[in-house]
């Protein structure tokens, strides 16, 4: 295998990656509507994270990071179907 053409990225960037890649590995093993629900919440969470919070703000994404893995290991469980979302209010700056 070749080396990857795109840009180098960080610890931190590639734990992100591997965890959103996670969390579509477990969706796989739910069932038809539950993965799509569930690949829509984080497709859609993930994306609103990465244009809401400052790149720099490494204790704040480190914060998300241990969230998600939380959240992971419940989906992970064969009792839980879904996921669900709840907006609130932020403290985090916007980013600019």
């Amino acid at each position: 295998m070749g080396a990857s053409s795109g840009p180098r990225l960080s610890g931190i960037q590639k734990q992100v990656l591997s965890l959103y890649r996670e969390f579509l590995r477990v969706a796989r093993l739910k069932s038809g509507e539950d993965r799509c629900q569930i690949e829509s919440i984080v497709s859609a969470e993930f994306h609103r994270n990465s244009n809401k919070i400052d790149r720099k703000n490494f204790i704040y994404i480190e914060y998300l990071l241990r969230r998600g893995k939380k959240q992971l290991e419940q989906l992970k469980s064969r009792d839980i179907v879904g996921l669900s979302t709840l907006n609130v209010g932020s403290s985090q700056p916007k980013k600019t």
